[in-house]
């Protein structure tokens, strides 16, 4: 009798266990059909909505959804930096800019844009930061990260160094000044949709057209010798390279009244070393000028460890 009964407890507790084990898989199940329905709602927003701020809460959103479920397999999805993309293009489409598509490898199912004014070569992709948060949008053939968007913060700035090397270097000389103007005027379209439409801040670095906005060097001083050569540059051109009444610097003017100054302020007692650009319809920035001025723009590269602007962090810090 004895031996009946606890082999009757033996059974059920056989039973209580398979029970438990088929729940278990039951709620694993669910819990990864669960997320894979919210995933595809999320993606669903972020291609169906047209509020600015529904996108970013669900590309926010799809930044944080895990997929990796044993479960449940997704074997084809997009990976986090893909949603910056699709951020980025829905931003694009929603304010009518025209000019850049994104592209879908057939392979490895990655997105990129293209830009119609580049060649078909030229890819850009975000590359996750998975130290600080955020993306940086760069060129996939050099790896030049044109600027760091983090989106819970709200801040994007743009790389004066990576601005240099990837326009002014590589493509100004396969490129018309006109394409590679256009292709920076939907960059800083992006930027203004962020800014008047989700709060954001943003630095654009040489891009700024502000007369007020001044552009320090990188190097702490500056031989004037470097002024010297410019001097000499210049000679032969309409332009008029002028002495800084303290002998500070240099003022270049250019054509249309614009001006192009290199100085330090005889008060400071760091004696920091900056450019600034005076446009009378503040559109030229300091970028323009080394674009569209090719005198400037060999000087400047042929002296840049000496001249080349301060490139802050691209990580705004907390």
């Amino acid at each position: 009798m004895m031996e009946s009964r606890w082999q009757t407890m033996s059974n059920e507790q056989m039973v209580s266990t398979a029970t438990e084990k088929v729940q278990a898989l039951s709620d694993s199940l669910t819990d990864g059909l669960r997320i894979g329905e919210q995933y595809v709602g999320l993606l669903n927003d972020l291609c169906q909505k047209t509020d600015p701020q529904d996108l970013l809460s669900a590309v926010m959103k799809l930044n944080k959804i895990n997929l990796s479920s044993p479960f449940v397999k997704f074997p084809q999805h997009y990976e986090p930096a893909d949603y910056y993309l699709l951020f980025m293009g829905r931003l694009l489409e929603l304010g009518n800019i025209q000019g850049m598509t994104i592209e879908e490898d057939n392979v490895s199912h990655r997105l990129s844009m293209a830009c119609q004014h580049l060649s078909e070569e030229t890819k850009f992709k975000f590359e996750l930061d998975r130290n600080n948060g955020g993306a940086f949008f760069t060129e996939q053939e050099k790896h030049e990260p044109l600027f760091y968007i983090n989106l819970e913060k709200k801040v994007l700035r743009f790389s004066n160094r990576a601005l240099v090397n990837f326009f002014v270097i590589r493509e100004a000389e396969r490129y018309s000044d006109l394409d590679i103007q256009a292709t920076l005027k939907i960059l800083m379209d992006f930027t203004e949709i962020l800014a008047s439409e989700l709060d954001f801040v943003n630095d654009l670095g040489i891009l700024n057209p502000s007369n007020d906005v001044e552009f320090p060097l990188q190097a702490p001083e500056l031989n004037k010798q470097i002024i010297d050569k410019l001097f000499v540059k210049t000679t032969d051109t309409d332009f008029m390279l002028l002495s800084m009444p303290k002998n500070n610097g240099a003022l270049l003017n250019l054509d249309r009244q614009i001006r192009l100054t290199l100085f330090y302020d005889p008060d400071d007692y760091s004696q920091q070393w900056k450019f600034k650009v005076v446009d009378p319809d503040q559109q030229y920035s300091f970028f323009d000028v080394l674009l569209h001025y090719s005198i400037i723009r060999e000087w400047y590269l042929n002296n840049r460890e000496a001249l080349a602007v301060r490139s802050d962090p691209l990580i705004f810090a907390d």
